[in-house]
């Protein structure tokens, strides 16, 4: 099944981020990833303030496992994380209808 993710930046925390982007990059982009799609959310002034991720989980529960060894995550960067069930439907890569 697959996630839709928005997690909402700490206020101030543009510095956590940073700090932490390589690594982010790194968990979310690698081969065996469940991250099927991520970018960040954009403030007034284009500076990244969130995230929003497309995850494929089995269910809320290892989501909620997933999330949790971000490297953002880790490093308290959010203040909010919200998700929902995700139904691909246009443009979807092969296999994530």
């Amino acid at each position: 099944m697959l996630f839709a993710v928005t997690c909402t930046d700490r206020a101030g925390a543009l510095s956590v981020r940073l700090e932490h982007r390589a690594a982010h990059l790194a968990w979310a982009g690698a081969a065996h990833s469940p991250v099927k799609m991520g970018g960040p959310l954009l403030d007034s002034e284009g500076q990244p303030a969130g995230s929003l991720l497309i995850v494929e989980a089995e269910d809320g529960e290892q989501l909620r496992a997933i999330l949790k060894d971000d490297p953002y995550a880790r490093a308290d960067l959010f203040a909010d994380v919200v998700w929902m069930p995700f139904k691909w439907t246009l443009k979807a890569p092969e296999g994530l209808t």
